[in-house]
């Protein structure tokens, strides 16, 4: 079976406020003596991730709900 992936839409500021908080809860692990590999893999995913365009279509939140 394919493992599912997910797909976040990240403006520049929110890319690195995520890199900032990842580095962060990195830097509580060390000083508490745990492993960072979930973090530190993580890190390089987003670090790393392409960036792509892509149009954003808002819809009616009532006709939505109404479904």
């Amino acid at each position: 079976m394919k493992e599912r992936q997910h797909f976040v839409a990240l403006d520049d500021y929110e890319h690195g406020i995520v890199i900032d908080s990842l580095n962060e809860k990195r830097n509580d692990l060390i000083s508490e003596g745990k492993t960072t590999d979930a973090v530190d893999e993580l890190i390089v995913k987003v670090g790393h991730a392409p960036k792509k365009k892509f149009k954003v279509i808002e819809r009616d939140k009532r006709r939505d709900e109404a479904r």
